[in-house]
């Protein structure tokens, strides 16, 4: 049934399912989801929690990963994500959208949208990809202040704080971040762009009791590494931040290339979600059945004619 009935809703913050999601046995998974279709697809896959990435939601609005959205565009894919699969969702947010008054305003924003978690990052505007290169990295009191500020804001939302600095500080200088970091009143910590499966170990190793976000991107600087893999490094939560959209853009570009070879989209329908399985994955049936109860019991028929 589609979480249209109030009874149907989750009555526990997105915040503290997170956080109970935490402290399962095992590895938290928590795949990209870029709309509301990839949410419901990944929450019948078994999933039970998602990620919503910058660069998804930049590149899916044809714009680059520099910072440049607004807390309230982002905060248009957290309601479409949670209402559609009611999932806790993790939420990139990149440095925060400007200063510590700024990140307490994002904070707010997101957790009233339904975000259970978010990140920060400790990078300068325009921020960059973590695994490209010529990244800015902010003072870290700097960005300690802005983590204060997230928490001091929260109700209960998880903050977790990402580090950039291996690429430009090295791996002592991300730990030392981390440190402060979760001083500062971060949950967990995200250290971005580590290269090695040593780097991964090492980094856990050095903060011992603090959650680790991993990051399993492709075509990045981080080599493959399975779910499993990265929870016996020492990491409780990992992201595969961008799959889904480069796995939907990637069959766009092959449909849009046989229309424009073939005059249509005759050759491709065997690679295409049909309409059964669409109105499946989002409950059409559900809706009309709950659409028909609805008027079949309040509104009284044969009512005499004035």
């Amino acid at each position: 049934m589609p979480y249209v009935v109030a009874a149907d809703l989750p009555h526990v913050s997105a915040g503290r399912r997170f956080r109970e999601l935490l402290k399962r046995p095992g590895i938290l998974r928590l795949p990209g989801a870029h709309n509301g279709m990839a949410a419901l697809q990944a929450k019948a896959a078994g999933f039970d929690g998602l990620y919503l990435s910058g660069a998804a939601m930049t590149a899916s609005m044809g714009l680059p990963d520099l910072g440049i959205i607004t807390v309230e565009e982002v905060a248009f894919f957290i309601r479409q994500i949670v209402r559609a699969s009611g999932l806790p969702l993790l939420v990139d947010a990149d440095t925060g959208y400007g200063e510590a008054l700024n990140v307490m305003h994002a904070v707010r924003v997101f957790e009233d949208a339904g975000a259970g978690a978010l990140h920060l990052e400790d990078q300068l505007l325009p921020k960059k990809c973590g695994h490209l290169n010529d990244k800015r990295l902010a003072d870290a009191h700097d960005m300690a202040a802005k983590v204060a500020a997230a928490a001091k804001a929260r109700r209960d939302m998880v903050i977790i704080a990402r580090t950039d600095a291996a690429a430009l500080e090295g791996l002592e200088g991300a730990v030392a971040r981390a440190k402060l970091y979760m001083e500062a009143g971060a949950d967990a910590i995200f250290p971005e762009a580590l290269n090695t499966e040593e780097m991964f170990r090492v980094f856990a190793e050095r903060l011992p009791g603090v959650p680790l976000l991993a990051n399993m991107t492709e075509f990045g600087k981080t080599p493959f590494f399975t779910a499993a893999e990265f929870e016996a490094m020492g990491y409780a939560m990992v992201i595969w931040p961008v799959s889904s959209l480069r796995v939907a853009n990637k069959a766009q570009a092959n449909l849009y290339a046989a229309i424009a070879r073939d005059g249509g989209a005759h050759g491709v329908v065997d690679q295409m979600q049909t309409r059964a399985e669409l109105y499946a994955t989002i409950g059409l049936h559900d809706y009309e059945a709950l659409d028909a109860s609805i008027v079949e019991t309040l509104i009284p028929q044969g009512m005499p004619r004035r």
